[in-house]
């Protein structure tokens, strides 16, 4: 059974790339499975079961623009027709500044497709052809936000029946119906606070989405790269942990493993 092991998050090489990358480690210093390998990379490996993947990993390569790759041989390059949304108002080097030592772990990465590029039928064909090669899981409230959670080759064949915390970073896909252009995400577990994070990026610099605005606060920032954006979702600190968001048994048990056809 095809497997997949690691989903890459490529840009550019070049020195803004560079620098990125670099303020990148800088805000995941205190991850303790984020890893700088040799040259430009950085990997986050899943401590937990042993053996589990796909990892996660950052790199400069000989890309024209921004990409995911999948080493099962798909890549989601980024799309977009413009937007009239305000540009962000930091960048990652100011972000990673103000959260210094707060970041304890990455939740998940992911990618947001615009509907309107991205029609049901290539949307349905990319959810089935990555849930043949990974664990992946429905949205138990319906919306079209799968999540790929890191598995042991076992549970890959048997499913997933061990709810642990470590099972991160789980991959995200959404299908968005109201973007313009392609959106990388990544959510990240931090010692902080609501009213802490809210002092810290206040509006318009953070903001929250409506029904989730009790979980996370949303940061999008500048970067180097047109017709992409980057926004940082920073979890509050958790006074029930570990609960069955952090275990995936919600994920798991109530929204249910999505079937792969083998391609």
């Amino acid at each position: 059974m095809e497997r997949l092991s690691e989903i890459t998050f490529r840009l550019p090489a070049s020195p803004e790339s560079s620098a990125f990358l670099d303020e990148l480690r800088g805000l995941l210093a205190e991850v303790t499975y984020a890893e700088s390998g040799a040259g430009d990379r950085l990997t986050l490996t899943p401590p937990l079961p042993a053996g589990a993947r796909p990892v996660t990993t950052f790199e400069l390569a000989d890309v024209p623009a921004p990409e995911i790759a999948f080493d099962t041989g798909r890549s989601i390059a980024v799309w977009s027709e413009g937007t009239d949304r305000p540009a962000p108002l930091i960048d990652l080097a100011e972000l990673a500044r103000r959260l210094r030592g707060h970041v304890q772990r990455v939740d998940h990465t992911g990618v947001n497709l615009p509907a309107r590029v991205t029609s049901p039928e290539q949307w349905g064909e990319l959810v089935t052809a990555i849930a043949a090669t990974a664990t992946m899981y429905r949205y138990p409230t319906g919306e079209p936000w799968p999540f790929v959670l890191p598995s042991s080759a076992d549970e890959l064949r048997d499913g997933i029946h061990d709810f642990v915390v470590g099972r991160e970073p789980r991959f995200e896909l959404v299908h968005d119906e109201w973007l313009t252009r392609t959106q990388w995400q990544f959510a990240l577990w931090t010692d902080l606070t609501r009213a802490e994070l809210e002092s810290m990026f206040p509006e318009p610099e953070g903001i929250t989405f409506p029904g989730l605005d009790e979980i996370f606060r949303v940061v999008e920032i500048r970067h180097p790269w047109p017709g992409l954006g980057i926004r940082f979702d920073l979890c509050y600190r958790s006074e029930d942990s570990p609960n069955d968001w952090e275990t995936g048994g919600w994920l798991i048990t109530e929204g249910g493993r999505i079937s792969g056809q083998a391609r």
